[in-house]
């Protein structure tokens, strides 16, 4: 068998109201999907993380830079391939797009070897510790609007998401330090004293206001504290671990083996969060899984994007062992994003339909049990929804 052609198809449409996160307001939903095709009719399917135009910019690194590299390949030959690969763009970035562009190649190679065994992926890992993961509903997003109004709404949107079966929910932070505080209040109001909550404030604290947040989130008892910090800087996360009662999380803005084996000796984090979709997809995340155990830390993957993504973690979370290991064991969730997302909700010939699935299964979803990824894009929606500019 022989890789004939790699297609990168990047989706958009407009949302139907703005949303933000500490960092930007967007108005745009984009994806990147890979598409790799061989000689024998076999196809797979991967996803490169990073939105917007950075999705346009990984285009053009997987049909330009990596394709070139391994027409004529063996699609079976995965790692071979992910070293070849790697070791050629080593001298232009070990991190960042490079890695994010072979992260959707990487995975559509996993899909095809499910599809040549029949088997789907964690059953080329190792089989199945879970046949469900519970799911945690993240949303809450800052808009263009007054604290009360933000107030108000988070209070009623946090009871919302418990309401529709989520196993626990995600807030977003990043209007201030003070009023940060206000709105993680107004979050475990409105879900109540014992259902489970996250903050998440993609980076945008400095040490000294992280701990002022943390402090109030653990007061909450939230249950973790995601990316307070930029994620350089490795000591302000280990100085927040140690001095903080709320689980510190983190992790998916790193790349490969070494980034993240720096991250977990320097011991900053009480949960790991790897995107497969960007670290270099499941070849690597398997080797930053391993690291992670080794270092007794537990993972709950970054999820974003489309359902190709949603796809490839449930693989990978079924596959995940227990850590450390007993009777009544801690156990990884999935990242459900609650927002408008037609790629997640609508790409596939056969919807995954997280929300009914949750509601139906006390916060449960299936994990697919086809071959490779178990999922089937819709090519008639892609072309619907092509970016082309």
């Amino acid at each position: 068998m022989k890789i004939t052609q790699i297609k990168s198809h990047v989706l958009r449409y407009d949302l139907p109201s703005e949303l933000g996160y500490s960092q930007q307001f967007y108005t745009m939903r984009t994806c990147h999907l890979v598409e790799v095709q061989t000689d024998e009719g076999i196809t797979g399917w991967g996803e490169c993380f990073g939105p917007g135009n950075v999705a346009l910019a990984n285009k053009g690194i997987v049909e330009k830079v990596i394709q070139p590299m391994i027409l004529g390949r063996d699609p079976m030959d995965r790692d071979v391939i992910w070293h070849m690969v790697y070791n050629l763009l080593r001298d232009h970035g070990q991190k960042g797009m490079p890695m994010q562009a072979l992260s959707g190649v990487d995975i559509a190679l996993w899909d095809i070897a499910g599809k040549v065994a029949g088997l789907p992926i964690h059953k080329l890992i190792g089989g199945a510790h879970r046949t469900q993961v519970p799911v945690y509903g993240y949303g809450m997003m800052l808009k263009r609007e007054s604290l009360t109004d933000h107030i108000a709404r988070f209070t009623d949107e946090a009871a919302v998401i418990r309401d529709m079966g989520f196993a626990a929910t995600k807030m977003k932070l990043g209007l201030g330090p003070r009023d940060d505080v206000k709105l993680a209040t107004a979050v475990r109001r409105g879900v109540g004293d014992d259902y489970p909550f996250m903050a998440d404030a993609n980076h945008c604290y400095t040490t000294s206001d992280a701990f002022y947040v943390g402090r109030a989130l653990g007061e909450l008892d939230a249950y973790w504290f995601e990316e307070p910090i930029a994620p350089e800087d490795l000591d302000g996360y280990a100085e927040l671990r140690r001095g903080l009662t709320v689980n510190i999380s983190g992790g998916e803005a790193e790349f490969n083996r070494w980034g993240w084996r720096t991250i977990l000796e320097n011991r900053g984090l009480d949960i790991a969060q790897p995107e497969v979709c960007a670290l270099g997809g499941i070849s690597e995340y398997l080797r930053v899984l391993a690291l992670c155990h080794a270092h007794f830390t537990p993972v709950i993957n970054h999820v974003r994007g489309s359902a190709i993504a949603v796809a490839a973690n449930l693989q990978l979370l079924a596959a995940m062992p227990a850590l450390p290991g007993g009777l009544n064991q801690w156990e990884p969730m999935l990242e459900f994003d609650t927002t408008d997302n037609k790629f997640r909700d609508e790409l596939l010939v056969t919807p995954l339909d997280i929300q009914a699935q949750v509601k139906a299964q006390g916060g449960m979803v299936a994990v697919p049990n086809g071959p490779g990824l178990g999922v089937t894009p819709d090519t008639d929606f892609i072309k619907r929804y092509a970016w082309d500019s």
